[in-house]
């Protein structure tokens, strides 16, 4: 008599692209589409996402990202801290070709991505820096800062504010908790005279999961 074998756990499967997609990417959606596969077939080998997110990469991830895009000022210049897999930095630079992204990652394999993805689908407006946010303080003035799951506001706001200009703002994606973290920042915001302090609730209607951003201005 043999064993009986064991079953074994299907892989995770890539989610569907959701209808909103299009709807967010408009003409750049051959683009995200193209990252997100990328991202799916090489994301979990190069570390860039846990083995369980291919179900949600799409909603979770890329969705999430894009909902940030009608929030960047035109002709503007963006820096995003702690890029990562290019979430948020790379779908939004798929999203707005009109704007300038400087990407700014400390890790070498992170940066070797970023930089190689930006190649392949030929994107003219992405800058990969390696370094922390505090390394290029000072060759680094953008318009606007973005972030996503770095850290609390109370770390995030002093690395971030060095780089926007005087009238720039932070637009920095956080949990459900972020009215904690922001009773927790009060200090800072204070001390780095941040103003217009509000948070934002993006995607209502438009996806599952509702994306919450902190934006500030710099004074």
């Amino acid at each position: 008599m043999t064993d009986a074998p064991v079953p074994t756990e299907a892989a995770p499967v890539l989610e569907a692209e959701p209808a909103a997609a299009a709807t967010l990417f408009g003409d750049q959606i051959e683009a995200a589409r193209s990252f997100t596969n990328e991202l799916a077939r090489r994301g979990e080998e190069l570390g860039l996402i846990g083995p369980l997110e291919l179900p949600r990469l799409w909603t979770r991830h890329i969705l999430n990202s894009a909902l940030l895009a009608p929030l960047l000022e035109a002709r503007g210049r963006v820096a995003d801290v702690g890029s990562g897999a290019g979430l948020p930095g790379l779908v939004l630079a798929i999203a707005r070709p009109d704007l300038e992204f400087v990407l700014i990652e400390p890790m070498e394999r992170r940066t070797d991505w970023l930089r190689g993805e930006s190649d392949r689908l030929g994107l003219q407006n992405v800058t990969v820096l390696r370094g922390r946010a505090e390394d290029v303080a000072d060759d680094v003035v953008v318009d606007q800062v973005t972030a996503r799951a770095v850290s609390a506001l109370s770390k995030l706001i002093p690395l971030t504010v060095p780089l926007v200009r005087s009238g720039g703002q932070l637009i920095l994606m956080k949990g459900a908790r972020v009215d904690e973290e922001i009773e927790k920042a009060r200090k800072v915001i204070l001390r780095k005279r941040l103003s217009d302090v509000e948070v934002l609730e993006l995607g209502e209607g438009v996806v599952d999961e509702t994306t919450r951003v902190f934006r500030a201005t710099v004074d």
